[in-house]
């Protein structure tokens, strides 16, 4: 969250905090913000670890996108106060949607782009939660003038959100947090999540290049970047997955 690949990797990250946080800090404060901020960036490196296992992920993505899933989250439950609600979520979606395509490119870890988004989604039910329509605090009021009241400070939706999202955010941290000390692959669970960081295509590869020689379980491999070689035993011949992985740790 904090360590970046070069000055224009933080510099991108950088730009994209001044323009999304800026106006959330206007609306909600420093300290909310800075809460969505560092704990979406925190649920997005534990989604990262457990799927990305044998190379070095670094950036802030993870925590501005969590930012993102905050604006979302803000917009669905506080929406009566917005002049142009479908404008501005239709606004909001297209713009997480284009950024998560482009993490199915390669070397961009999409794992922490939707961690943190995630993370930041449901906090937004929970911190970012405004007083509903014509809701006056009774001791703002001036003397002699009667305000109009309502029931209570928040609508039912939005206390129902608020618990919904804790629980997940409970649930999520916890196992999460237990499945890393445990030391658990999520790639062993998930064939197919390997395709919401990379998607395969003839303009780009998704595997480090290396040249296979294979003769049943026994695999022989070298790495054409840093012409590192190593042979192997495989439980499955036919596992690709194991194949990529051992690929990745031989050329990092």
């Amino acid at each position: 969250m904090w360590l970046h690949a070069g000055v224009f990797h933080a510099l991108a990250n950088m730009l994209g905090l001044v323009f999304i946080g800026s106006r959330l800090e206007h609306e909600f404060g420093f300290l909310r913000i800075g809460v969505l901020y560092i704990l979406s960036g925190i649920g997005g490196s534990i989604l990262s670890s457990l799927f990305v296992r044998t190379t070095v992920s670094v950036g802030a993505s993870g925590a501005i996108f969590g930012l993102l899933g905050g604006m979302l989250s803000e917009l669905l439950t506080n929406w009566t106060i917005y002049a142009n609600v479908l404008a501005a979520l239709s606004t909001l979606i297209i713009v997480i949607l284009i950024n998560i395509a482009i993490g199915i490119l390669p070397h961009i870890d999409n794992y922490a782009h939707i961690g943190g988004f995630l993370t930041g989604f449901f906090l937004g039910f929970v911190i970012l939660i405004r007083p509903q329509f014509k809701w006056i605090n009774q001791r703002h009021v001036p003397s002699g003038y009667i305000a109009p009241t309502t029931r209570t400070k928040y609508k039912s939706c939005q206390y129902i959100l608020l618990i919904i999202s804790l629980i997940a955010l409970l649930v999520g941290f916890t196992t999460g947090l237990i499945l890393l000390t445990r030391g658990v692959d999520g790639n062993d669970y998930c064939s197919w999540c390997h395709y919401l960081t990379c998607i395969p295509s003839p303009l780009w590869s998704c595997e480090s290049h290396c040249r296979l020689e294979q003769l049943d379980k026994q695999l022989n491999m070298t790495c054409l970047t840093n012409q590192r070689s190593g042979s192997y035993t495989l439980e499955d011949p036919n596992d690709t997955i194991e194949m990529q992985k051992l690929c990745l740790e031989l050329c990092s």
